[in-house]
């Protein structure tokens, strides 16, 4: 209970000192238009790949591939800290000299590594998903 009373207010006043940029944060010059990097003209046949599509009539499109790049970047970000995390895991399992702590260490990072990649995989279904719940 100690050091519940100085987190709760520590996160007090991070809320209260970035909410004013929070509010601040509304976009008065807010883009037009945005340039397609998927084709979708399932989605709206004017949204094609290399495009630039008003957003007003094409929202739907701009939204899907924005999801698109940020599912991309999660996708290349998680296979890149897998790799570092089976290599520490096979270094570590070398390197365990027949300890079985560190031979449990080892599997689990490699283990660890195997889940973020199925993760990984699970991010790039998200764009899916959202035209399923969307109805495209």
């Amino acid at each position: 209970m100690k050091k519940f009373l100085p987190v709760l207010a520590s996160i007090s006043l991070l809320v209260g000192l970035l909410s004013p940029l929070v509010a601040s944060a509304v976009i008065t010059n807010a883009p037009t238009t945005c340039t397609l990097k998927y084709d979708l003209s399932g989605v709206d046949p004017a949204c094609t790949k290399d495009a630039a599509v008003v957003i007003e009539d094409h929202g739907m499109c701009c939204l899907l591939n924005t999801i698109y790049n940020i599912t991309d970047w999660i996708f290349i970000i998680s296979v890149g800290v897998a790799t570092i995390f089976v290599i520490l895991g096979a270094f570590t399992l070398v390197t365990a000299a027949g300890s079985p702590e560190k031979v449990t260490s080892g599997r689990n990072y490699i283990l660890y590594a195997a889940i973020g990649l199925i993760a990984a995989f699970l991010a790039k279904a998200v764009p899916g998903v959202v035209k399923i719940i969307v109805g495209i």
